[in-house]
């Protein structure tokens, strides 16, 4: 089965195989399944044509895949355009609802840079010197 351009796949159930369409959830499958009558429990290769067709029907009241990925990159792109912090943030690649940075925010951020320290083997290709540069210097003027 075929929906907005997503190949559904046979063997599941029909309320979880809707889901594989971006823009439908779990609570939307259960209002899409109620409009169209259909049963929650059956699977995709046991629907008849007029249920496929009915799913399908109801669905257009949904915006799904294409059109919903264009609202929200336009949204984004609103928000980039105004200066808004929320779209700072969406340029800066960094979470935009408030959430802490400072320990988390892996995911978004990516890989941990370490800035500051330098390894052994670096130090080793620049030709630093690290066992004199951390040694601790003598105190000006020696000794009386």
């Amino acid at each position: 089965m075929r929906i907005s351009g997503v190949n559904i796949p046979d063997q599941k159930r029909v309320d979880i195989a809707l889901t594989y369409i971006y823009g439908i959830g779990r609570s939307n499958v259960n209002d899409v399944l109620k409009n169209a009558e259909v049963d929650a429990a059956k699977r995709i290769k046991t629907l008849s044509e007029e249920e496929q067709k009915r799913i399908q029907k109801a669905l257009e009241t949904y915006k799904v895949e294409g059109d919903l990925r264009a609202e929200i990159t336009a949204s984004i792109k609103r928000l980039k355009e105004i200066g808004s912090y929320r779209g700072m943030r969406h340029s800066r690649n960094l979470p935009v609802r408030g959430q802490r940075t400072r320990s988390n925010a892996r995911t978004k951020r990516g890989k941990r840079v370490t800035i500051g320290a330098i390894k052994k083997e670096m130090a080793a290709k620049l030709g630093i010197d690290t066992k004199t540069e951390s040694a601790p210097k003598p105190a000006a003027g020696g000794k009386k």
